[in-house]
């Protein structure tokens, strides 16, 4: 078991993502990291996400996360915020999740930010 905090990875992993930092984003994946969008399609290896975060970064270069709320239950973590981009379906208020092993991102989740997800993930529910 790592000793590394949870929420600590998870703002790191965060922080590659604004920064566009591919080899970062690689070195906090776990082997079988696992992506997992809003519309709950679910993509599987650390290989395709590396691949399919360079084709993202690409598309969306000014998308950005930013966090308000990050909250850790033992190994997974739970994020109330927003992103920013220029591509609108892309831009405004999220949730994230993550599970982390071993101090490596195994997956991690992008929501919509409606009540019912909050009710869900057992979150904040004043939207």
């Amino acid at each position: 078991m790592s000793e590394k905090d949870p929420k600590f990875v998870v703002l790191q992993f965060n922080e590659c993502i604004n920064n566009r930092d591919l080899e970062g984003l690689s070195n906090l994946m776990a082997e079988g990291h696992v992506f997992i969008d809003s519309n709950d399609d679910v993509h599987r290896g650390k290989e395709l996400m590396i691949k399919g975060w360079k084709d993202f970064f690409h598309q969306f270069p000014d998308y950005r996360n930013h966090f308000a709320i990050v909250e850790s239950r033992e190994d997974q973590v739970f994020v109330i915020g927003h992103s920013t981009c220029s591509f609108k379906p892309l831009d405004g208020p999220a949730l994230w999740t993550a599970k982390i092993e071993d101090g490596l991102i195994a997956e991690w989740r992008v929501y919509l930010d409606t009540v019912e997800n909050r009710e869900n993930l057992d979150l904040k529910t004043d939207v």
